[in-house]
């Protein structure tokens, strides 16, 4: 079974390089509301649903906490536990701010090398992002649908 699925072509190659250079085990590429557009580790369309919901929950409040601090936007956070990291970064394409949720494992990789990785996977995914004008609205009026037949797509086997 393939564990790197995406629902956009253009996101799957600077997905896999990323997984496999940072040592990612979960990985979800997706739109500030919490749309997906690729995944690697997850195996239950449900956990995909609520790690994208918390992602996108999470940067959210932090966007809001820098407003109320005067701050510009935070870019990336990690939280480190024992035996596993969570890094969620964001990064600007021509498709629009992305974030990507990473889960690492303590033991073989480090949140230095998911930062590093990750700096290249912003560069990649912004060269490889559809120009503007081929896009579709990131909410389309058949969000449900769509967002039906992502999850079928992200768990074909």
């Amino acid at each position: 079974m393939k564990l790197t699925r995406a629902v956009e072509p253009w996101v799957l190659e600077p997905l896999e390089r990323f997984v496999l250079e940072a040592g990612a085990r979960l990985t979800l590429v997706m739109t500030p509301s919490g749309q997906v557009l690729a995944q690697h580790g997850f195996t239950r369309a449900v956990d995909v649903m609520a790690a994208a919901a918390l992602g996108a929950g999470i940067v959210a409040s932090t966007a809001e906490i820098a407003r109320m601090m005067d701050e510009s936007t935070f870019h990336a956070l990690n939280h480190q536990g024992r035996r596993h990291g969570i890094f969620l970064g964001a990064c600007d394409t021509g498709r629009g701010r992305l974030l990507v949720l990473v889960v690492y494992a303590a033991e073989s990789s480090s949140v230095g090398l998911v930062q590093l990785f990750f700096e290249e996977l912003a560069v990649a995914l912004a060269a490889a992002a559809p120009a503007p004008a081929e896009q579709p609205p990131v909410l389309a009026a058949d969000f449900e649908r769509d967002l039906n037949e992502s999850l079928a797509t992200l768990f074909r086997p």
